[in-house]
């Protein structure tokens, strides 16, 4: 299946619009991570804990939209679009959403 951010796929005509698909996670930073990205703060450098975290939940959240964009028969999602929120009382919650228009092609 072939996802994309623009609103068309070269070579690829749009047949039919199934109609909008999501796909969201919520995942929880752990205690671990965070000491170690507070470490990082004080010395500067990279957090690939929080990369890691952060790569697996956008990942996952493609995936989930994919697969609801196959539940209506789409052979690619178009305008994809991606969000990155963090939520809780002490921040230790990463919501990554992503939305587009599941649509069929020549």
């Amino acid at each position: 299946m072939m996802i994309t951010t623009s609103q068309s796929i070269d070579g690829h005509q749009v047949t039919a619009y199934k109609g909008i698909v999501f796909g969201e996670v919520i995942t929880g930073i752990n205690m671990f991570k965070d000491i170690g990205a507070g470490l990082r703060n004080i010395f500067g450098g990279r957090s690939g804990s929080y990369e890691g975290e952060l790569t697996e939940a956008r990942e996952t959240a493609l995936k989930e939209m994919e697969e609801r964009a196959r539940s209506l028969g789409a052979d690619a999602v178009i305008a994809v679009k991606m969000d990155y929120e963090v939520l809780g009382a002490d921040n230790g919650m990463l919501m990554v959403t992503c939305s587009g228009t599941a649509v069929k092609l020549t």
